[in-house]
Order: C-alpha cells, then structure tokens, then sequence
C-alpha cells in the first residue's frame, strides 16, 4: 500500500461537481494485485473511491467459506454504507489488479450529497445496482440448482458493467465458485459441460461466452 496526495484520474460521479467539492479528495491509496484493502469487522473511518483498477468484495462465512460478492471497477465506491452511522466494514476487499482508491471522510461525502443534489441521484442509482445485485445473490443460494448458480455467476461477470475488464484473467476457478456457492470441483466439471453444450468456450482462465441465451436459459430455471 502506498499514499499519494496527487489523484490521478477523477472520474465517476466526481466529474460532475463543482471544483471545491472535490476538494476533500486528498488522499490517493495505491495497492498492489492481490493485497487486502480493507477486512470485514475492521474498524471503518473512510469511504473509499475506486480511481483506477479491479476489486473483489466477498463476506467471510466462519472460518473456511467466504461467498463472493460482487467486483468493483473505476467510479464505484466502497464501504459507502459507512456514511450513515455504520462504524465497522461488514465486507472485506481485496484488489485483483495494481489499483487506486481515494479515501474519502464520512463527514465530507455527507456535506457534498447536501450540497448536490444531481450527485445524491448518481450515488442512489449505484446502490439501487447494488441492491439488485444482493437480491440475485440471495436467489440464487436460496433457490437456484448448481447449473443455474454457474450460469447466473457467468452472466454478472460477462454483464454489461464488467465486459471492458476481462475480469477472468484476474479470477482463479475457485473465485469463480465463490460467486457461484458452489465447490470448485462442481465449477469445473459444469463448465466443461457448458464448453460441450456449445454454451462457451475455455482458453485458458478466458472464458469466452458463445450463447448468451442458452445462459440466461439455465439462470432462469434455475
């Protein structure tokens, strides 16, 4: 981890504020791939701002299971919900890449969300994403067959939002089973099964998506 007082790239819902409310982003972070941001049940002073780079979030379930959660790219935000009188992270963060975050005071994000209300509607609109994204993880450990887990998994991670990252060159296949809740033995034997089908093909850690359709087919069924 590195500290660097000089941001970079300011992007996201920041392009759109007036100079002196970007004034509280003094303080870049960098991290290299695979160090840990920040771990759940720490204690939670900032906010922080995905400036350049590639996050995994996941919860710790006891001490050997953890269920993966969702990647943040440039312009999202982490530990948002701290703003609002929560005091510990109740997820933890690791970066995948070689990434840039700003730390942001609490107590500045709520004065500028005053102040803009044009920035207050981006911010809702990202954590409406999110929650739609929490309601589909529940779905599919509560009610979903393994198939329909992988596929549900694959679809988010070929989604719109990621497809600029090439997120499986960063993603091992346990990260992979991590979204999905299910073994990695499971992963892999239904990926294979998937390849056959003509659903996607496997070069390497790549995973290249061949019908769509077929995906969403499975998802729904669950």
């Amino acid at each position: 981890m590195e500290n660097n007082n000089n941001i970079e790239i300011i992007s996201g819902c920041f392009h759109n504020l007036p100079k002196h409310d970007i004034d509280f982003l003094k303080t870049q972070v960098s991290y290299l791939k695979g160090e840990n941001i920040f771990k759940q049940g720490a204690f939670a002073p900032h906010v922080l701002f995905v400036n350049k780079g590639l996050v995994k979030i996941y919860l710790q379930i006891g001490k050997e299971k953890q269920i993966n959660i969702c990647l943040a790219r440039q312009g999202d935000y982490l530990a948002f919900s701290t703003i609002f009188n929560k005091t510990i992270y109740h997820y933890s963060a690791i970066s995948l890449t070689d990434t840039s975050l700003c730390m942001i005071e609490k107590e500045a994000v709520r004065e500028v969300i005053m102040r803009n209300p044009d920035f207050a509607i981006q911010i809702t609109s990202k954590n409406s994403a999110n929650e739609n994204r929490y309601l589909d993880i529940i779905k599919n450990i509560s009610y979903k067959q393994m198939r329909g887990k992988l596929a549900s998994t694959l679809l988010y991670l070929t989604s719109e939002e990621l497809k600029k990252e090439n997120v499986f060159l960063h993603l091992t296949r346990q990260d992979i089973a991590e979204f999905a809740s299910i073994s990695v033995e499971s992963t892999v034997k239904f990926l294979k099964e998937f390849e056959r089908d003509g659903l996607l093909s496997l070069n390497g850690k790549d995973i290249i998506i061949n019908n769509l359709q077929g995906l969403i087919d499975i998802d729904t069924r669950g």
